[in-house]
């Protein structure tokens, strides 16, 4: 599970081109001479879909091994590309979770930009980072992988007690043999004893 690029768009209504105001991606697994291409695919497919997510709207498109999943709240446009096994729920909660704090930090002033943003935004950097962990942006995700893992060990543990308890029953059935055949040496034994004995 991998995530590629978040952006944060701006987009207008009129069908004019989305503004990027914030931009993160890591193309660290692609060939080195090969970043610069993805890079500006990376802008040119967020533009499209963006352009092409009604206000209020969430959406995601597929393109091979990627989705490109967005959420566009009032022209303010979350585009973020995963790859194809992260889970939809966690990337939308992700794209909510960059869209609340972008509003925190900026509130209303992406509706005045009139160009692309150069500058970096830390948060989105350290989200494209924390988040490559569904369960940290889904936490319901999170808790259900805690409660497999606490299935695990529950299995684990009841097995360790039932091996015990086999151990404990063959210890048992030895300790129940063992005093059959301490009950056969005393009652032979005592014949042994009975024919030698002097009167």
């Amino acid at each position: 599970m991998k995530i590629t690029a978040l952006l944060v768009l701006k987009c207008m209504p009129e069908g004019a081109d989305p503004i990027i105001l914030a931009n993160a991606c890591d193309v660290s697994h692609f060939g080195f001479f090969q970043r610069s291409s993805v890079r500006e695919f990376i802008v040119f497919v967020s533009r499209t879909v963006g352009k092409r997510t009604p206000p209020g709207q969430r959406q995601s498109v597929q393109h091979d091994e990627y989705k490109v999943h967005s959420y566009n709240r009032n022209g303010l446009c979350v585009i973020g590309f995963m790859d194809d096994h992260y889970p939809v729920r966690s990337a939308f909660s992700l794209l909510n979770q960059v869209i609340d704090e972008y509003q925190k930090n900026f509130g209303e002033s992406w509706r005045t930009a009139q160009a692309d943003s150069t500058e970096p935004w830390p948060y989105l950097d350290n989200a494209l980072t924390k988040y490559q962990d569904p369960a940290e942006a889904d936490k319901l995700l999170k808790i259900q992988r805690e409660l497999d893992e606490t299935k695990i060990i529950l299995h684990q543990t009841i097995d360790s007690v039932l091996a015990r308890g086999e151990k404990l029953d063959s210890l048992v059935e030895k300790s129940s043999d063992l005093s059959a055949a301490s009950q056969m040496f005393y009652s032979q034994a005592k014949k042994t004893n009975q024919c030698c004995s002097i009167l």
